[in-house]
């Protein structure tokens, strides 16, 4: 919970030195969440460097977007590939306001070695792209993967929608869109993937409701400047991509199998636990990794990255017997 402490003091501060800015724009809290997420985001990078395994290659960052060269990702994989590797698509979180591909790529390369191909993927981050620019530019970057998979050496039917945090939101959303077209039709996207070939998503730590969440609490000025800069609009319960992105209301019963976890200290933890328990009303198979209440330390926003707790290990390895019966 530290960092929830540092932002809100950070954001108190700031207030008090630019009121009428919080007031005309959401930049100058999405700066101050970039700062501290960004920091947050090297840190945990860091801590991963001694769990890496020594037999798995990260391919050149490639483009999948002609002209538009911060849309990119990279594909880890073992350094003696097989043919066809499923593959993971890893979207990384950062509040839909920072963050980039090379967050995750230590993470990605834990679970690469398992035998699957990982890409990290980029997508514009908010304000500079609104809603629902970054599930469009996700599901680009998938098509590209299929376009390019014999070259890859990906097997496209065999495709797991992985995230954390805002990406975990994206891959949600992209995976309602692929088994329910009227969604899809929403986004005004034609899905890059066929219900078939999506096997399954992992999803830790997410935001799935925005109407359930308290923007008038405690991180109520982080929660508003973050809509704000998403929706494009600072009335932003008004826009309508503020229902269509709480995927928790459009999923159905052809949502795929899911594995779903949060922390017991991660503000977003009942929004986890909402859509696992709406899936299940629905029939998806679910498998869920939660905590006890008072489990101490508090497990933060995004403990699975820590393996240097038990309960990161527990999440890395029930993660990885999610991924050998979905992608087998």
């Amino acid at each position: 919970m530290r960092w929830i402490v540092r932002l809100i003091a950070f954001l108190v501060v700031l207030a008090g030195a630019g009121w009428a800015a919080l007031n005309v724009s959401p930049k100058p809290v999405v700066w101050a969440i970039n700062w501290l997420f960004d920091r947050g985001a090297a840190r945990a990078s860091q801590a991963l460097e001694k769990h890496l395994p020594a037999g798995v290659e990260t391919l050149p960052a490639e483009r999948y977007r002609d002209g538009e060269p911060g849309l990119s990702f990279e594909l880890h994989r073992p350094a003696r590939p097989t043919a066809g590797l499923p593959v993971v698509v890893w979207i990384h979180g950062g509040a839909f306001v920072s963050g980039r591909k090379e967050d995750v790529a230590n993470y990605a390369r834990v679970v690469a070695n398992q035998g699957y191909a990982v890409a990290s993927v980029d997508y514009t981050l908010a304000p500079d792209a609104t809603y629902p620019t970054q599930a469009r530019q996700v599901d680009a970057a998938i098509a590209h993967l299929v376009r390019h998979a014999e070259r890859l050496g990906i097997d496209p039917q065999r495709v797991l929608l992985a995230g954390d945090s805002a990406g975990a939101q994206i891959a949600a959303q992209l995976a309602t869109a692929v088994t329910v077209p009227a969604h899809a039709r929403q986004l005004d996207l034609e899905p890059a993937l066929a219900p078939t070939q999506l096997r399954g998503t992992l999803l830790f730590c997410g935001v799935y409701d925005f109407a359930a969440l308290n923007y008038d609490g405690v991180l109520g000025t982080f929660l508003r400047s973050v809509a704000w800069a998403l929706f494009g609009a600072r009335d932003f319960r008004r826009h309508p991509g503020f229902d269509i992105a709480s995927v928790q209301r459009h999923v159905t019963k052809d949502f795929p199998p899911t594995f779903i976890s949060a922390g017991n200290g991660d503000p977003l933890l009942l929004q986890s636990r909402a859509l696992a328990e709406r899936l299940q009303a629905l029939g998806v198979p679910v498998e869920t990794l939660f905590f006890a209440a008072d489990l101490a330390p508090p497990l933060a926003h995004e403990y699975q990255f820590d393996l240097d707790r038990p309960e990161g290990v527990v999440a890395r390895d029930r993660m990885f017997e999610f991924l050998a019966a979905r992608l087998k």
